[in-house]
């Protein structure tokens, strides 16, 4: 018998959903803990507050309060020392009303079967990431982002898995799946395998970063939407976000991912029913697990559901950029092996570093803590003080040549600026390959920008059209040219103006998410990567 095959319970699923069409104001915590319990889960509830570095002006919030609501069904043929996760972000509105609905539906099912060996906890956070961070650290005892929550009452088991569903439409044409995690993470790629091979099974239209699967591979056109599906999962990995509450999951080593029900295709129809069987078969497979997924690959590029390119494949590529700068460094070597005429000093060396390292800490420091400042003295927003001072500060390192030979003793001599680029060769080298092995979208976008600035860059190049080229491969220009290209592969390219506020809000939205998750991207940029890229501006200007 398949799921909801008794006409009674697709009824009772049926009228659900459509009491739950009501738009939903805020958090319904009690109906929801009363629908719980009705349905004889162990039913708990968790608030959590915090206060945010700088209103988020993409969801207008600021001061975030909110409860979650879980309810946790206790296997029945096991010790309960394994769980399984199921949730669902309640936000404001009706967006996700009908994943909440079906939530309830499949706990409803859940509990009249005997085969579970594992706990299932059904999780409905409120205010997505901010709540799912809460319910993850009670959870696991942790408090790693200084945010305010009530211990969690109920625990079950080690969670292996979960899944975070979300309905955008009340007409579901395909399901997508969301693999990018924090700081790129992903995976294990036999949950993506599952989720295929049962949408195959059933006969749902499913996809990947919102495309749906050709058959051609062979045509020039077919090669063309895979590239075009990979890259756009290069870039949201690279971006280091969680695109999907399931990414925070990953942080604690539980195989998740969320799967988005969208309303794109529309000469096809899914029904909710297709959906509650999809989950049903997923969570059966995930219940007989016996130990945690880890067979299959966790980096990976996937250009459709089918097809994935393993890190053997794509790794190479990254490794011929990174053989440029060893080379390089190898003839810099070689040059300062020759006897110099005169030798440089360690001051001429060593203050380059630290300014351009005291630079990026300025970075990364002072758009938080000016914003009050800059508010008070310009008809700005708080969000907008902090992208401005930011933008402020990353301009005026260009500064940094003049300002480190005002306090050099003397000038530069010719072994001196070899000296600092053969340092900043390898330290790029190590840094692009730190990079790649943590979230190797991220390591190639940079080093595809910053190799080549690091191969030519000498003070005996034209300095106008040198400095303009390093400047275009900065990694603020390589940020906006990467929001530019994002909305290509996406088919939604913007105007310059539409891009240049998009590039702003990237910028707070990096800022925020390293507050607010622990994200990686803005302290990387600012504290290494920005420094790093300061070097090779200053061996330009040298004197």
């Amino acid at each position: 018998m398949g799921l909801l095959s008794d006409p009674n319970r697709r009824r009772a699923l049926i009228n659900l959903l459509t009491r739950l069409n009501a738009p939903i104001c805020g958090m319904p915590v009690e109906w929801l803990m009363k629908t719980m319990q009705a349905r004889g889960l162990e039913v708990y509830t968790q608030r959590f507050s915090r206060t945010l570095p700088f209103p988020d002006e993409n969801k207008e919030r600021y001061m975030v309060k909110g409860t979650n609501v879980y309810g946790i069904l206790r296997a029945p043929r096991a010790p309960r020392t394994e769980a399984l996760v199921l949730s669902a972000p309640c936000t404001p509105g009706d967006n996700n009303n009908q994943a909440v609905g079906l939530l309830l539906g499949l706990a409803q099912y859940f509990r009249n079967q005997i085969y579970w060996a594992k706990d299932i906890i059904f999780l409905v956070n409120e205010h997505d990431l901010i709540g799912m961070q809460a319910w993850l650290e009670g959870y696991h005892h942790t408090n790693t982002t200084g945010m305010d929550w009530s211990p969690l009452q109920g625990r079950g088991g080690s969670i292996q898995a979960a899944l975070s569903l979300e309905l955008s439409s009340d007409v579901v044409t395909s399901m997508d799946l969301v693999l990018e995690g924090l700081n790129g993470q992903l995976p294990n790629l036999d949950l993506a395998n599952l989720f295929y091979a049962f949408c195959q099974k059933i006969g749902v239209l499913c996809t990947i970063q919102g495309k749906l699967q050709r058959n051609d591979w062979d045509s020039v056109s077919g090669y063309s939407h895979a590239v075009q599906t990979m890259m756009l999962m290069v870039m949201k990995q690279a971006s280091g976000r969680s695109w999907g509450d399931h990414g925070l999951f990953l942080r604690y080593h539980i195989e998740a991912a969320t799967i988005k029900g969208i309303n794109s295709f529309r000469q096809y129809k899914t029904d909710i029913t297709t959906i509650g069987r999809l989950l049903e078969g997923m969570y059966r497979k995930l219940n007989n697990l016996l130990e945690r997924l880890h067979q299959s690959y966790f980096f990976y590029l996937m250009p459709s559901l089918s097809h994935f390119v393993s890190i053997g494949y794509y790794m190479p590529a990254f490794g011929l950029l990174a053989v440029i700068l060893l080379l390089r460094a190898l003839d810099l070597w070689v040059q300062l092996a020759t006897p110099p005429s005169s030798s440089p000093g360690v001051l001429s060396v060593l203050t380059p570093l630290v300014i351009s390292h005291l630079t990026g800490a300025a970075l990364y420091t002072l758009p938080i803590r000016f914003q009050e400042m800059a508010v008070e003295h310009f008809p700005v927003s708080e969000t907008e003080a902090v992208v401005l001072t930011a933008i402020a500060v990353y301009t005026a390192g260009l500064a940094l040549p003049h300002n480190t030979h005002r306090l050099l003793s003397g000038e530069g001599t010719e072994q001196g600026w070899r000296v600092l680029k053969l340092v900043a060769v390898l330290y790029l080298a190590v840094l692009l390959g730190c990079t790649a092995l943590i979230n190797f979208s991220l390591g190639f976008i940079l080093a595809l920008t910053l190799v080549p600035a690091a191969a030519f860059v000498t003070p005996h190049v034209p300095k106008v059209l040198s400095a303009f080229i390093l400047v275009i491969l900065s990694p603020a220009c390589t940020l906006l040219f990467s929001v530019f290209f994002f909305q290509e592969l996406q088919e939604m390219p913007v105007s310059f103006l539409d891009g240049w506020l998009m590039y702003l809000s990237v910028i707070s939205q990096g800022i925020l998410d390293h507050s607010l998750y622990g994200s990686l991207v803005y302290p990387l940029i600012a504290l290494l990567v920005y420094p790093c890229w300061l070097l090779f501006w200053n061996i330009l200007f040298w004197k």
